[in-house]
């Protein structure tokens, strides 16, 4: 039965709190959480064994905390049992400071895979895991299905990726600071350096909706095909920072992008959806990408301003020019919407020839 560990009013916090931590944990996460956060801090950290948004919302008046907040928040529960999991990071985002820390687990889905096939023989592992895999990581994702799933389970014992968790972090005003595989789950350490986003329509769906900027600047919805796991917009900076661009402008190495997703991309069936923007006049036959807000914050400040004056499109220039580089992306976008600036649809004709040749012929691929 989940509580939340009360705040002692007299004697040594720190000892209880090592004592608790310790004895339903072990000494290794005692040590990984004493590693960022002082537990001899009375009134700056707080300790819970919770997966209740509701707990955490009364918190205030349960505890009489600073007014500027905590400094750290530590839960021993994982999110894997929590129904709303971004209530309670909202939630514990509000608790904490600008700067604080918060600290929690998952049973990640890769972690969750070896302890299934490990725990029965062959090929028994592998129909369990199945099973699991598509109950509890599939169907929570899923509309219709998705209902009876957590009126079933309550959300207890979901399937989640690394990704997805580092993912609702950054969504919910948190960076990553550290993560640690210890007995099975990942331990994770989040800074506060914002507010949510409060997204209360991120999709899980193999359809997704990814916000782009389109003509005069507008923020439109783009559909495709889900590669990535759920959330994994929001890791873009930090995708960016720890594994660099590769040729083509693309994230190196990008680990958001699953394995399903791999082949999806591959065919360009993942592109398929955006015949939908295509119909709505969202977007043209050819034209520049329509990137997201992150991406387009990349380019300088004037070739910013001369994308918003024209509509994006379904087929990007970088097929005709093929660039290596984030900068010869630049620089063939603009030399593209400078001769569509002068000779109009003829030039969609022609980039279109272009295009429809390397991809057929040469087998361009953007990776």
């Amino acid at each position: 039965m989940e509580s939340m560990l009360a705040r002692p009013l007299n004697g040594d916090i720190r000892m209880v709190y090592k004592k608790a931590i310790q004895k339903e944990r072990g000494r290794e996460v005692l040590d990984f959480i004493e590693s960022h956060l002082d537990l001899s801090e009375v009134l700056d950290v707080a300790l819970v064994d919770t997966s209740s948004h509701v707990n955490l919302t009364n918190f205030h008046s349960l505890h009489n905390l600073i007014d500027e907040g905590l400094g750290g928040l530590v839960n021993i529960k994982r999110i894997n049992d929590m129904q709303y999991i971004n209530k309670f990071l909202e939630a514990a985002n509000c608790r904490l400071r600008m700067g604080g820390y918060y600290v929690g687990c998952v049973e990640t889905s890769s972690n969750r895979k070896k302890r299934v096939l490990a725990k029965y023989s062959a090929p028994i592992n592998y129909l369990r895991y199945t099973f699991d895999f598509f109950f509890k990581r599939v169907a929570p994702k899923v509309p219709v299905i998705k209902k009876i799933y957590f009126f079933l389970t309550g959300g207890r014992n979901r399937v989640i990726s690394e990704i997805e968790t580092y993912g609702r972090l950054y969504s919910c005003g948190f960076r990553l600071v550290e993560s640690k595989v210890i007995d099975n789950k990942m331990y994770f350490v989040g800074e506060k350096i914002g507010e949510p986003d409060f997204n209360h329509k991120a999709t899980y769906g193999p359809i997704i909706r990814l916000r782009r900027v389109g003509l005069n600047g507008k923020i439109f919805n783009v559909y495709k095909l889900r590669t990535m796991h759920p959330y994994s917009e929001y890791l873009q900076p930090y995708i960016k920072e720890k594994y660099g661009l590769q040729k083509g402008g693309k994230f190196n190495n990008d680990p958001r992008v699953t394995t399903l997703g791999k082949i999806f991309r591959k065919f360009w069936l993942d592109e398929l959806p955006m015949l939908v923007n295509l119909l709505k006049g969202d977007i043209k036959l050819v034209g520049v990408r329509p990137l997201s807000v992150h991406y387009f914050d990349l380019y300088p400040a004037g070739v910013r301003k001369l994308r918003k004056k024209f509509k994006p499109g379904l087929l990007p220039p970088f097929y005709a020019h093929l660039p290596e580089t984030l900068e010869e992306i630049v620089h063939s976008e603009v030399k593209y919407l400078n001769e569509y600036k002068k000779y109009g649809v003829l030039t969609d004709i022609r980039y279109f020839g272009i295009i429809f040749y390397n991809i057929l012929i040469k087998r361009a691929r953007s990776s």
